[in-house]
Protein backbone atom coordinates (compact mmCIF):
# COMPACT_ATOMS: atom_id res chain seq x y z
CA UNK A 1 0.00 0.00 0.00
CA UNK A 2 2.60 2.21 0.65
CA UNK A 3 4.23 1.70 -2.27
CA UNK A 4 1.34 2.29 -4.22
CA UNK A 5 0.69 5.93 -2.65
CA UNK A 6 4.49 6.59 -3.40
CA UNK A 7 4.12 5.86 -7.44
CA UNK A 8 0.73 8.04 -6.75
CA UNK A 9 2.78 10.88 -5.67
CA UNK A 10 5.68 10.68 -7.72
CA UNK A 11 3.04 10.65 -10.99
CA UNK A 12 1.61 13.61 -9.50
CA UNK A 13 4.47 15.46 -9.16
CA UNK A 14 5.48 14.77 -12.43
CA UNK A 15 1.98 16.25 -13.84
CA UNK A 16 2.56 19.66 -12.59
CA UNK A 17 5.04 21.05 -14.70
CA UNK A 18 2.99 19.93 -17.41
CA UNK A 19 -0.08 21.10 -16.61
CA UNK A 20 1.08 24.76 -14.61
CA UNK A 21 2.35 26.44 -18.19
CA UNK A 22 -0.46 25.16 -20.15
CA UNK A 23 -2.88 26.69 -17.42
CA UNK A 24 -0.88 29.70 -17.37
CA UNK A 25 -1.24 30.00 -21.28
CA UNK A 26 -5.13 29.86 -20.78
CA UNK A 27 -5.00 32.82 -18.86
CA UNK A 28 -2.72 34.83 -21.31
CA UNK A 29 -4.41 34.26 -24.12
CA UNK A 30 -6.61 37.37 -24.87
CA UNK A 31 -10.08 37.06 -26.80
CA UNK A 32 -9.67 37.80 -30.38
CA UNK A 33 -12.21 40.22 -31.99
CA UNK A 34 -15.81 39.84 -33.50
CA UNK A 35 -14.87 39.68 -37.15
CA UNK A 36 -18.55 41.24 -37.69
CA UNK A 37 -18.41 43.75 -34.78
CA UNK A 38 -18.59 47.48 -35.80
CA UNK A 39 -16.58 49.47 -33.20
CA UNK A 40 -17.24 53.10 -31.78
CA UNK A 41 -13.73 52.89 -29.82
CA UNK A 42 -10.12 51.03 -30.35
CA UNK A 43 -6.81 50.75 -29.75
CA UNK A 44 -5.30 52.12 -33.38
CA UNK A 45 -8.48 54.39 -35.21
CA UNK A 46 -8.88 54.36 -38.30
CA UNK A 47 -7.47 57.60 -40.38
CA UNK A 48 -7.85 58.58 -43.94
CA UNK A 49 -5.16 57.78 -46.39
CA UNK A 50 -2.98 60.54 -47.15
CA UNK A 51 -3.36 62.02 -43.35
CA UNK A 52 -6.44 64.39 -42.17
CA UNK A 53 -5.01 67.33 -43.02
CA UNK A 54 -5.19 65.84 -46.65
CA UNK A 55 -9.05 64.86 -46.42
CA UNK A 56 -9.98 67.84 -45.06
CA UNK A 57 -8.58 69.43 -48.25
CA UNK A 58 -10.46 67.24 -50.29
CA UNK A 59 -13.72 67.97 -48.88
CA UNK A 60 -12.96 71.31 -49.26
CA UNK A 61 -11.96 71.42 -52.65
CA UNK A 62 -15.03 69.14 -53.80
CA UNK A 63 -17.85 70.59 -51.88
CA UNK A 64 -20.42 71.59 -54.30
CA UNK A 65 -23.20 74.09 -52.19
CA UNK A 66 -26.42 73.26 -53.52
CA UNK A 67 -28.04 76.63 -55.72
CA UNK A 68 -31.59 76.29 -53.82
CA UNK A 69 -30.11 75.85 -50.50
CA UNK A 70 -27.85 79.11 -51.35
CA UNK A 71 -31.11 80.61 -52.17
CA UNK A 72 -33.10 79.98 -49.41
CA UNK A 73 -30.16 80.46 -47.03
CA UNK A 74 -29.92 77.46 -45.59
CA UNK A 75 -26.54 76.72 -43.86
CA UNK A 76 -24.76 74.54 -41.06
CA UNK A 77 -22.80 71.53 -39.92
CA UNK A 78 -24.27 68.23 -41.61
CA UNK A 79 -22.54 65.37 -39.13
CA UNK A 80 -22.01 62.20 -41.59
CA UNK A 81 -21.72 58.82 -40.24
CA UNK A 82 -19.79 55.63 -41.35
CA UNK A 83 -18.46 52.14 -41.26
CA UNK A 84 -14.75 52.06 -42.29
CA UNK A 85 -14.72 48.44 -43.48
CA UNK A 86 -11.46 46.01 -42.59
CA UNK A 87 -10.33 46.85 -46.35
CA UNK A 88 -10.48 50.31 -45.95
CA UNK A 89 -13.45 51.16 -47.80
CA UNK A 90 -16.72 53.07 -46.01
CA UNK A 91 -20.30 51.62 -45.89
CA UNK A 92 -23.55 52.55 -44.32
CA UNK A 93 -23.49 56.06 -44.87
CA UNK A 94 -25.91 58.35 -43.54
CA UNK A 95 -26.73 61.72 -42.37
CA UNK A 96 -27.04 61.35 -38.67
CA UNK A 97 -27.12 65.09 -37.59
CA UNK A 98 -28.85 66.73 -40.55
CA UNK A 99 -29.72 69.96 -41.33
CA UNK A 100 -31.40 70.98 -45.04
CA UNK A 101 -31.96 68.08 -47.48
CA UNK A 102 -29.62 69.45 -50.29
CA UNK A 103 -26.81 69.80 -48.09
CA UNK A 104 -27.18 66.52 -46.45
CA UNK A 105 -27.36 65.31 -49.86
CA UNK A 106 -24.19 66.55 -50.71
CA UNK A 107 -22.34 66.28 -47.71
CA UNK A 108 -22.81 62.27 -48.05
CA UNK A 109 -21.54 62.53 -51.70
CA UNK A 110 -18.82 63.95 -50.44
CA UNK A 111 -17.91 61.13 -48.01
CA UNK A 112 -18.79 58.50 -50.34
CA UNK A 113 -16.79 60.05 -53.35
CA UNK A 114 -13.82 60.13 -50.60
CA UNK A 115 -10.23 58.59 -50.35
CA UNK A 116 -9.99 55.08 -49.27
CA UNK A 117 -8.99 54.63 -45.08
CA UNK A 118 -6.67 52.97 -43.32
CA UNK A 119 -8.63 50.41 -41.39
CA UNK A 120 -8.51 50.63 -37.54
CA UNK A 121 -6.75 48.03 -35.44
CA UNK A 122 -7.89 46.64 -32.48
CA UNK A 123 -6.04 43.41 -30.50
CA UNK A 124 -3.84 43.54 -32.97
CA UNK A 125 -6.09 42.75 -35.69
CA UNK A 126 -8.41 45.27 -38.32
CA UNK A 127 -11.38 45.57 -37.74
CA UNK A 128 -14.64 47.80 -38.07
CA UNK A 129 -14.72 51.28 -37.10
CA UNK A 130 -17.83 53.42 -36.94
CA UNK A 131 -16.25 57.13 -37.75
CA UNK A 132 -18.74 60.19 -37.55
CA UNK A 133 -17.11 63.72 -39.48
CA UNK A 134 -18.34 66.92 -39.69
CA UNK A 135 -19.23 68.91 -42.77
CA UNK A 136 -19.75 72.62 -42.77
CA UNK A 137 -21.74 74.79 -45.39
CA UNK A 138 -21.09 78.49 -44.74
CA UNK A 139 -22.77 81.04 -47.34
CA UNK A 140 -20.50 83.43 -48.35
CA UNK A 141 -20.85 86.82 -47.77
CA UNK A 142 -23.94 87.79 -50.09
CA UNK A 143 -24.62 84.51 -51.62
CA UNK A 144 -27.83 84.15 -52.31
CA UNK A 145 -29.36 87.58 -50.91
CA UNK A 146 -31.93 89.67 -51.81
CA UNK A 147 -30.46 92.23 -54.08
CA UNK A 148 -31.01 95.89 -53.83
CA UNK A 149 -33.84 96.79 -55.98
CA UNK A 150 -33.72 99.40 -58.86
CA UNK A 151 -35.83 102.14 -56.51
CA UNK A 152 -34.09 105.04 -54.43
CA UNK A 153 -35.20 104.41 -50.49
CA UNK A 154 -38.26 106.03 -49.79
CA UNK A 155 -38.41 108.82 -47.34
CA UNK A 156 -39.73 107.60 -43.61
CA UNK A 157 -43.43 107.27 -43.25
CA UNK A 158 -46.17 104.88 -44.24
CA UNK A 159 -45.87 102.38 -47.07
CA UNK A 160 -48.39 102.41 -49.64
CA UNK A 161 -50.75 99.22 -49.60
CA UNK A 162 -48.82 96.49 -51.74
CA UNK A 163 -46.08 98.05 -51.58
CA UNK A 164 -42.09 95.54 -51.16
CA UNK A 165 -41.40 95.14 -47.64
CA UNK A 166 -38.07 96.55 -46.86
CA UNK A 167 -35.26 94.37 -45.15
CA UNK A 168 -32.62 97.28 -45.08
CA UNK A 169 -30.84 99.60 -47.76
CA UNK A 170 -27.82 99.96 -49.62
CA UNK A 171 -24.86 102.39 -49.52
CA UNK A 172 -26.32 104.22 -52.53
CA UNK A 173 -29.93 104.62 -50.83
CA UNK A 174 -31.58 101.29 -52.72
CA UNK A 175 -34.15 99.30 -51.04
CA UNK A 176 -33.56 96.17 -50.04
CA UNK A 177 -36.82 93.67 -50.33
CA UNK A 178 -36.43 89.90 -49.85
CA UNK A 179 -38.61 87.94 -52.92
CA UNK A 180 -41.48 85.84 -52.85
CA UNK A 181 -39.58 83.76 -54.97
CA UNK A 182 -35.76 83.84 -55.68
CA UNK A 183 -33.99 83.81 -58.77
CA UNK A 184 -32.85 80.25 -60.28
CA UNK A 185 -31.57 78.87 -63.35
CA UNK A 186 -33.72 78.14 -66.02
CA UNK A 187 -33.96 74.43 -66.41
CA UNK A 188 -32.88 73.66 -62.82
CA UNK A 189 -29.94 73.68 -60.72
CA UNK A 190 -28.77 70.51 -62.21
CA UNK A 191 -29.04 71.41 -65.86
CA UNK A 192 -27.01 74.81 -64.84
CA UNK A 193 -24.16 72.81 -63.57
CA UNK A 194 -23.56 70.24 -66.24
CA UNK A 195 -23.85 73.22 -68.51
CA UNK A 196 -20.81 74.72 -66.33
CA UNK A 197 -19.00 71.54 -66.83
CA UNK A 198 -20.08 70.78 -70.30
CA UNK A 199 -18.07 74.22 -71.79
CA UNK A 200 -15.63 74.59 -69.44
CA UNK A 201 -12.35 75.18 -70.53
CA UNK A 202 -9.59 73.55 -68.15
CA UNK A 203 -7.15 76.77 -68.19
CA UNK A 204 -3.39 75.02 -69.49
CA UNK A 205 -1.38 76.36 -66.54
CA UNK A 206 -3.59 75.46 -63.77
CA UNK A 207 -3.45 71.57 -65.53
CA UNK A 208 0.38 71.62 -65.30
CA UNK A 209 0.64 72.75 -62.07
CA UNK A 210 -2.31 70.54 -61.14
CA UNK A 211 -4.36 73.03 -59.86
CA UNK A 212 -7.77 72.46 -58.71
CA UNK A 213 -10.75 73.47 -56.46
CA UNK A 214 -13.39 75.98 -56.25
CA UNK A 215 -13.85 80.08 -57.65
CA UNK A 216 -17.01 81.06 -55.71
CA UNK A 217 -18.25 84.39 -58.62
CA UNK A 218 -20.80 86.73 -57.33
CA UNK A 219 -22.44 87.95 -59.87
CA UNK A 220 -26.69 89.90 -60.04
CA UNK A 221 -29.45 88.25 -62.18
CA UNK A 222 -31.21 90.83 -63.76
CA UNK A 223 -34.61 91.15 -64.11
CA UNK A 224 -34.88 90.05 -67.46
CA UNK A 225 -32.56 86.69 -66.27
CA UNK A 226 -29.77 87.75 -67.66
CA UNK A 227 -26.43 87.35 -65.39
CA UNK A 228 -24.10 90.47 -64.71
CA UNK A 229 -21.38 92.55 -63.05
CA UNK A 230 -19.59 89.14 -62.10
CA UNK A 231 -16.50 89.29 -60.14
CA UNK A 232 -14.86 86.70 -57.89
CA UNK A 233 -14.91 86.81 -54.58
CA UNK A 234 -12.76 83.73 -53.66
CA UNK A 235 -9.92 83.08 -56.10
CA UNK A 236 -7.65 80.40 -56.49
CA UNK A 237 -5.51 81.88 -59.92
CA UNK A 238 -3.44 80.34 -62.90
CA UNK A 239 -6.49 81.06 -65.23
CA UNK A 240 -9.37 79.47 -63.00
CA UNK A 241 -10.34 83.08 -62.06
CA UNK A 242 -10.60 84.31 -65.39
CA UNK A 243 -12.61 81.31 -66.68
CA UNK A 244 -15.40 81.34 -63.98
CA UNK A 245 -15.77 84.88 -65.10
CA UNK A 246 -16.16 83.81 -68.52
CA UNK A 247 -18.56 80.88 -67.94
CA UNK A 248 -21.27 83.10 -65.78
CA UNK A 249 -21.11 85.73 -68.40
CA UNK A 250 -21.87 83.32 -70.94
CA UNK A 251 -24.41 80.91 -69.14
CA UNK A 252 -27.63 80.78 -69.88
CA UNK A 253 -30.12 83.38 -69.03
CA UNK A 254 -32.42 82.27 -65.08
CA UNK A 255 -35.75 83.02 -64.12
CA UNK A 256 -35.65 85.74 -62.47
CA UNK A 257 -36.71 86.96 -58.94
CA UNK A 258 -39.92 87.76 -58.00
CA UNK A 259 -42.09 90.04 -55.31
CA UNK A 260 -45.71 89.81 -56.02
CA UNK A 261 -45.64 88.82 -59.81
CA UNK A 262 -42.58 91.53 -60.23
CA UNK A 263 -39.28 90.86 -61.23
CA UNK A 264 -36.93 91.85 -59.12
CA UNK A 265 -33.17 92.23 -59.48
CA UNK A 266 -31.03 89.12 -56.78
CA UNK A 267 -27.59 88.85 -55.88
CA UNK A 268 -25.50 85.42 -55.91
CA UNK A 269 -22.83 84.08 -55.09
CA UNK A 270 -22.11 80.15 -56.71
CA UNK A 271 -18.67 78.13 -57.04
CA UNK A 272 -17.71 77.33 -60.06
CA UNK A 273 -15.81 73.74 -59.55
CA UNK A 274 -12.39 72.97 -61.76
CA UNK A 275 -11.59 69.10 -61.04
CA UNK A 276 -8.81 67.37 -63.21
Amino acid sequence: MQLFLRRFALVAVLALPVAAPALAQQKLKAPKPEPEQIYDAVAQPAVPVGGVEAYGQYLADNQQYPTAALQRGAAGTVEVTFVVEKTGVISNVVASKPVDPLLDAEAVRLIKGGPKWTPAQHKGQKVRQRVSVPIAFQIPLGAGGPAPATEPATTPGAAPAGAPKPVGTTKSGATVIAPDQPARPVGGTEAFFEWIQKNQQYPTLARQRKIEGRVMVEFVIQKDGSLTDAKVVKPLGSGLDQEALRLIKAAPKWTPATYQGQPLKQKMVLPVVFQL
